[in-house]
């Protein structure tokens, strides 16, 4: 007798995690590029924006996401994102300016603000709750895959073409992502139909309190991210790496695998003790690319943060729905993603503002994020780590 299929692997599922991979794939493809376009255009000064911009209107559209995704639906708010990289693509070739590009960056980060929260809220509505970190994991690691060829494919058009066509190439990404989309079945049971009320966002509609501690972890270890998106591609122009999207390629490539396995880990043996282990991963990551000043070195150090990363981002997102009430999971992711854009726009802020295209500053840079990182493997192990955070709901 042939075996029930696991209820993770179906078509829903499948369509889900594809058009996040293509999502993915299409806005971090342009991350290498961005410094030295920018710096072509006499705006060097401004290459923390890059990043900070982005992450800012992503955070702020997350209360509006979090909303939508409750009352309108999961699928059109997916869409809303996947739309808003389509267009953007296009427009970056018509505002050749450095205002024009910034004012871009801002309305570009509307796409992460909302795609991830309603798909995360997709995934937790499909699987059953006992496979939430499994689930999230084998998701997470279709969206990382997109992060790993987006930068490759993005940096290896660049070498080739204009910068024009590979915005041009972000847009096609996109609109496959939407085109996927289109074949998914809504999972909201009470889908209600668009009234500018949904619009009007009132002080509890903004953070879900219940997860607040996945929120504060989420904060103090994405900094380090934003630090890292901002460096890393001229860190690897100075040790002469020609595609400055390596880095990128080999981190989470290092990640997917560990992704699988860490989710897994996370339903069964707790998510604070798998968020402690990725942590320390973490750490030992971040000094390893800050002391080393060889290609080898590098790449040393983004394997062990593709690890990190991997282990982190499954169990961050696992804990986040465990901790949320099930009739406001949007709120609780949209408090999860403000957490993380609100820890990767500071992070690239400061590595920005102290830069300022000094490369021996680089390693000061990660250094201080790492420090950051001790701070939240400190708040953990302060918490109650007996108590298993699975029995943590409300």
């Amino acid at each position: 007798m042939i075996p029930k299929a696991h209820p993770i692997y179906n078509i829903h599922f499948g369509l889900v995690c594809l058009s996040s991979l293509l999502f993915s794939a299409s806005f971090n493809m342009l991350i290498p590029e961005l410094p030295a376009y920018l710096s072509a255009m006499g705006g060097a000064e401004h290459k923390g924006l890059i990043v900070a911009l982005f992450t800012l209107t992503a955070g702020i559209s997350r209360p509006f996401s979090g909303r939508l995704t409750d009352t309108l639906g999961r699928v059109p708010v997916m869409a809303a994102g996947s739309i808003v990289c389509f267009v953007c693509g296009f427009l970056y070739p018509v505002l050749g300016t450095v205002s024009g590009f910034l004012f871009l960056r801002l309305l570009h980060g509307f796409s992460t603000g909302f795609k991830p929260t309603a798909t995360a809220a997709y995934v937790a509505d499909i699987i059953p709750r006992e496979r939430w970190g499994e689930a999230l994991g084998i998701h997470g690691l279709c969206f990382s895959t997109g992060m790993a060829i987006g930068p490759a494919i993005g940096s290896t058009i660049r070498l080739y073409y204009s910068i024009n066509v590979l915005f041009y190439a972000s847009s096609v990404f996109a609109l496959l992502s939407i085109v996927i989309l289109m074949n998914m079945t809504e999972t909201l049971k009470n889908k209600q139909p668009f009234r500018m009320s949904m619009l009007k966002i009132s002080r509890k509609d903004i953070i879900a309190i219940e997860v607040l501690p996945a929120g504060i972890v989420t904060f103090l270890s994405y900094m380090a991210y934003g630090c890292i998106l901002t460096l890393i591609p001229d860190w690897s122009q100075h040790l002469g790496i020609a595609n400055k999207g390596m880095f990128f390629m080999v981190f989470t490539l290092s990640s997917l695998v560990i992704r699988f396995v860490a989710g897994r880990a996370s339903d069964r043996y707790g998510r604070t003790d798998v968020l402690k282990a990725g942590l320390v991963v973490l750490i030992i990551a971040l000094l390893i690319v800050g002391y080393s000043e060889t290609i080898v070195g590098l790449m040393l150090g983004s394997v062990f943060y593709g690890i990190a990363t991997g282990i982190l981002s499954p169990a961050i997102n696992a804990w986040t729905v465990d901790l949320s009430h099930p009739d406001h999971r949007g709120k609780a992711m949209a408090t999860m993603y403000i957490a993380l854009e609100a820890g990767i726009g500071l992070g690239a802020l400061f590595a920005g503002w102290y830069y300022q295209d000094a490369i021996a500053k680089i390693p000061h840079i990660i250094y201080a994020s790492a420090g950051i990182t001790v701070i939240a493997l400190a708040y953990m192990i302060l918490r109650n780590t007996k108590k298993n955070t699975l029995q943590e709901l409300p």
